[in-house]
């Protein structure tokens, strides 16, 4: 006899569903309530909640955690997962939708759903910064800030991340950074606008910071973009959105396996769309092909493509 699939569904009642979530719970048990396949349905009522009963499906032997939900579950339960042989699939509610649109995850979640159901399984890289994981991108300068007003606002979407990103262009403190890459080329930038790590190409909304970033090849990507730039870069933001923001000689891109960081001084960084609290000097490494995910199959990526998403080649 063969043995039972275990599948467990975490669900972040608190995201915005594009459906209710009743048709959310129908569409995956279509597609995913099969003979051989135990699926189980949980509410992930808190980040340390999600964690605890992500633990317990590890214990339990679970073949597959599904995330209902948008970047910032998919870090804290995928965080749970690094090093395992559980598989993260991903039904994206989100705003951002960064990991999702990376790797050409339908945003509707009855065609999510249908997608993973099909899948391949694909082991990626898993950033960390001071130790903790991030699996999109890490942002540490007025990127960072941004979020910090953009949480503060009642609605998501485009028009409010606009608006933050004006306010914290003039609020943001400026101060000096200083980077070592893989403990031998230093570089300093006297004020960084923007200094993101990429692990994908997506900041989420499909604006891709990170054209060129590959999920499973050891290394993460840096992007920097000094503030006396930053009018021209600005100038050309549909770059942002059509993948060419790299060929720009304002945005420096560095590939690094190791990279040390040292700031005028600590405070918040973003981590896969999360505000956490940081020193002023931070450690970002990568762990290679340490997360296994369920990525959609190529027509299945190409059909997201067509319906306005935006994916990279794997």
């Amino acid at each position: 006899m063969a043995e039972t699939r275990k599948v467990l569904v975490l669900m972040n009642p608190k995201a915005g569903f594009a459906s209710s979530l009743a048709s959310v719970i129908t569409a995956i048990g279509d597609h995913w309530d099969k003979p051989g396949t135990e699926l189980i349905f949980q509410v992930s009522r808190a980040i340390e909640d999600g964690q605890a009963k992500t633990r317990r499906a590890l214990e339990q032997k679970m073949d597959t955690i599904i995330v209902v939900g948008g970047d910032g579950m998919i870090n804290s339960i995928g965080s749970e997962l690094v090093g395992s042989d559980t598989a993260l699939g991903v039904i994206p509610t989100g705003s951002g939708n960064g990991f999702a649109r990376h790797f050409g995850i339908p945003l509707k979640p009855e065609a999510a759903a249908q997608a993973l159901a099909a899948a391949e399984r694909l082991r990626i890289d898993v950033g960390r910064t001071n130790g903790r994981p991030f699996f999109v991108t890490c942002s540490m300068a007025w990127d960072a800030a941004i979020v910090r007003t953009f949480e503060k606002s009642p609605v998501r979407g485009v028009l409010p991340y606009v608006f933050a990103a004006v306010y914290e262009y003039f609020e943001y403190e400026r101060q000096p950074f200083e980077a070592m890459v893989d403990e031998r080329e230093g570089y300093a930038f006297k004020d960084p606008l923007m200094f993101t790590v990429a692990n994908l190409t997506q900041f989420g909304g499909q604006a891709r910071i990170a054209p060129n970033a590959c999920p499973d090849d050891g290394r993460l990507e840096l992007v920097v973009v000094e503030r006396k730039d930053a009018p021209l870069v600005l100038a050309n933001l549909p770059r942002l959105f059509n993948g060419t923001i790299d060929r720009l000689g304002q945005v420096r891109t560095l590939k690094f396996r190791t990279l040390q960081v040292k700031r005028g001084k600590g405070g918040p960084i973003q981590l896969d769309g999360e505000l956490v609290q940081a020193p002023k000097e931070i450690i970002v490494d990568v762990l290679p092909r340490a997360l296994t995910v369920l990525v959609p199959r190529r027509e299945d990526r190409d059909a997201m493509l067509r319906d306005g998403g935006a994916a990279v080649a794997l």
